[in-house]
């Protein structure tokens, strides 16, 4: 062996030295609270549950009257992120797990923001994003046409969503940290189509020409990483509607974006906890799903089914309100000390864009719909899309939220490009109602109007995602004459109107509909949120493919004049964002008048008039200046009228508790994977409590001897909370509950529980639990 010389014993002596101090300087770095970084950033993610009430009321999207909430598919959720300059400004966006936001929710939202921080966020800086779900309780919404198929109002719908939204941004702050953002964009070809081709192929043929696809096929991710503990979450924003769940589901569901998020937040935490335990921190870790150390059921199946046969399912029993809240899988194993991983798939100009990619098909033959009007022998009725899991629609929600899921893991690995510059942000409120368009034309230009909100016939005929009734048919650009008596039974639209509007027959002149309150809105805010060279424009509506294209074109024009953009500015649409208001197509498309068409409020200068806005917008961005805010919209909470008959009390039959077993699995199950468990147990109405943070439906796996595990809830894909009374009016109620048991399972002993409340003739609120026999799931 070799010895070194002295000198080069010192060097090396001198660095190992410098080594031990670098490591122990940093050791002291990271348990100090002084956190030292160069990140440009603090940012902050949070997350919080909206699920809502899960029976009685109807859903939004569809405008279905007969859906109506009896259960959960997967829970909803609120995901927010914060920005913020150190020492400077900061923006804050928020994604629902909703069909959209409504103005009243970000009325009260933004008043109780400033109630608790002051001026730090308002209206200006804070944008609030729906994914589009049909499959979430509707009535939060504050304009009657919105409000109609839920009977109204809905309080419950409302304070639900208002609690988690602030919920989620008091998180976000809270844990404002030093920490860098990265962005990455990508292709995703498969998980959305046309819905609407005839109209799209009516733009100009130069324009098509210059785009591969006649749908967005871009995803875009940004990536938050907290300079300590590493990745903190991702936000992205793709294209695809919120209809692979039909217009007969009844369970509450986030769709395909919200499995999509769900999918990757247990996908990020599985392998943090993969990661953590390998490097001997098992009870650091975030032990997702239960160890798979444990003995071989072939090895001693007879002992486990004894064990199983020994757990009968008791009488139901009292339980305290936080029950099902202490034991909710992810509560439960959530690390205090560590920030949980936040994922959110938002939604952009999916105006046009079906989730249902096989394709248009008549239920009656089989064969293609109509092209043009998406009839089959004239009615619209019978014709849908198919998504690829066809028939099941919970299968079709899996596979094209993960294949969402999938492309935006890529995207997170992938991300490389570093954030950098200021945070900034511009709003205002236009009144679209009455708004003066300036239209440049070859060699001139002319002033056009916007018009009062008026729906169009084909509004009424649905899309191929959700078809409409009657003898509504796409394409419509003359109307009806019964049914135009029929509209004048509720308002005749003026010459002025009908003229403004050209070629849109007006069905429903709702901008001028006024009782008992407003039917539609007038003013919306439209809204930039600025973060270095990422840019997100905010937009009360669903815009169309091309909309799209054309306004972040237009924005992204303004924005390349200001040098701290540098060569690379991302521009993504946040569709549904601040209210709602309906669809905005092309000039080009709205002639055609398909559902989007005809849906597009405010006449067929609409698309021109955001353009002209968001230019200015930009303008005052870039030039630092401020901007008039226009308007205020009203708040008409006082105004709001419901009529869905409230819960008045909850009973069994004579000898029953509630939380009991009403139909139990066989003494002595054994189930394998792929199997359906299913379970039901006399319950109280979902109304009664909303579970939020909690669960209604929990799946429990045995350790050792009788030591019960959550393994999965409300909050997972493959178990759903089914709630049914016998008739409309009955006071008894039961609640299925339904496992299919994943392929990734842990052999083992199972029971399945059921956490409820009923409501007392008095009013009184009493939970309760309830626990299925115990039974064997095999390889």
């Amino acid at each position: 062996m070799e010895f070194p010389s002295l000198s080069r014993f010192n060097v090396w002596r001198a660095s190992a030295t410098m080594r031990v101090w670098t490591i122990f300087l940093l050791l002291i770095l990271l348990k100090s609270d002084v956190v030292y970084s160069d990140s440009d950033f603090l940012i902050g993610l949070g997350s919080y549950d909206i699920t809502g009430p899960a029976a009685d009321v109807n859903m939004m999207g569809y405008a279905n009257t007969e859906q109506i909430a009896s259960g959960i598919h997967f829970r909803l959720r609120a995901r927010a992120f914060i920005v913020a300059e150190p020492n400077g400004n900061r923006v804050v966006f928020v994604n629902l797990d909703a069909c959209m936001t409504s103005q009243l929710v970000t009325i009260k939202v933004i008043e109780r923001l400033k109630a608790r921080y002051g001026d730090l966020y308002t209206e200006k800086n804070v944008a609030i994003s729906g994914i589009h779900t049909h499959a979430g309780p509707g009535g939060y919404l504050q304009y009657v046409v919105y409000i109609v198929t839920s009977l109204g109002f809905v309080r419950q719908s409302f304070d639900v969503i208002v609690d988690g939204i602030e919920k989620s941004i008091v998180q976000a702050h809270e844990s404002l940290r030093p920490g860098s953002i990265f962005v990455k964009k990508g292709e995703l070809l498969n998980a959305g189509v046309n819905r609407s081709p005839s109209a799209y192929l009516n733009n100009p043929a130069t324009e098509r020409s210059k785009y591969k696809y006649d749908v967005d096929k871009e995803m875009t991710l940004l990536k938050f990483v907290d300079d300590d503990w590493g990745p903190l979450g991702s936000f992205n924003w793709f294209a695809t509607h919120g209809t692979s769940m039909s217009r007969t589901n009844s369970l509450i569901s986030g769709d395909n974006k919200g499995a999509a998020a769900r999918f990757m937040e247990d996908w990020f935490e599985q392998k943090a906890s993969i990661r953590m335990s390998s490097v001997g921190f098992e009870n650091d870790g975030i032990p997702r799903r239960i160890s798979n150390i444990i003995p071989s059921v072939q090895d001693n199946h007879h002992e486990l089914l004894e064990l199983a046969a020994s757990f009968q399912s008791p009488p139901g029993k009292p339980a305290i309100k936080t029950s099902s809240v202490a034991r909710r899988v992810r509560g439960a194993l959530m690390q205090v000390d560590k920030p949980r991983f936040v994922s959110a798939f938002c939604q952009s100009n999916c105006g046009d864009v079906s989730p249902n990619v096989l394709g248009a098909f008549c239920t009656d033959t089989g064969l293609p719909c109509d092209f043009n009007h998406s009839t089959c022998g004239g009615k619209n009725e019978l014709c849908y899309g198919r998504g690829p899991g066809y028939p099941d629609e919970f299968e079709s929600t899996r596979i094209i939220g993960e294949r969402q899921f999938r492309k935006a893991v890529e995207l997170f690995d992938g991300a490389s490009e570093q954030i950098k510059g200021k945070v900034d942000f511009r709003h205002a409120y236009i009144d679209f109602s009455q708004l003066e368009v300036n239209i440049s034309k070859v060699g001139a230009s002319e002033v056009a109007k916007t018009c009062p909100a008026a729906m169009g016939f084909a509004f009424a005929a649905g899309t191929t995602d959700g078809p409409g009734a009657f003898d509504f048919k796409q394409g419509d650009d003359t109307g009806n004459p019964f049914w135009k008596l029929v509209r004048n039974l509720l308002k005749t639209p003026g010459k002025e109107q009908v003229d403004c509007h050209r070629p849109k027959p007006i069905l429903l002149d709702t901008g001028e509909m006024k009782l008992p309150y407003d039917w539609a809105p007038s003013v919306l805010p439209i809204q930039i949120l600025r973060v270095g060279q990422f840019v997100i424009l905010g937009v009360p509506g669903e815009f169309t493919t091309m909309a799209g294209r054309r306004l972040r074109d237009a924005v992204k024009t303004v924005l390349s004049g200001d040098k701290s953009f540098g060569n690379n500015i991302h521009v993504v649409i946040a569709g549904l964002t601040n209210t709602y208001s309906q669809y905005v197509t092309t000039y080009e498309e709205y002639q055609v008048q398909r559902y989007e068409g005809a849906s597009t409020l405010y006449g067929p200068h609409t698309l021109s008039a955001y353009i002209q806005e968001f230019k200015k917008l930009a303008k005052a961005l870039i030039g630092g200046q401020s901007v008039e805010p226009g308007p205020q919209p009203p708040d008409l909470m006082n105004k709001q009228i419901s009529m869905l008959t409230p819960v008045v009390m909850d009973a069994t039959p004579l000898g029953v508790n509630f939380g009991d077993c009403n139909s139990d699995v066989p003494k002595n199950s054994t189930f394998k994977r792929g199997d359906m468990v299913s379970i039901t147990f006399w319950s109280g109405c979902p109304r009664n409590d909303l579970m939020t943070e909690g669960t209604f439906s929990l799946v429990e796996f045995l350790q050792g001897k009788d030591t019960w595990v959550p393994a999965y809830d409300d909050d997972d894909f493959c178990l759903r909370f089914k709630w049914s009374r016998p008739f409309k009016l009955s006071t008894h109620s039961k609640a299925t509950i339904e496992w299919r048991i994943p392929q990734d399972v842990t052999p083992g002993v199972y029971r399945i529980k059921h956490f409820g409340a009923s409501k007392g003739l008095l009013g009184s609120i009493r939970h309760f639990t309830g626990s299925s026999s115990a039974f064997l799931v095999a390889q």
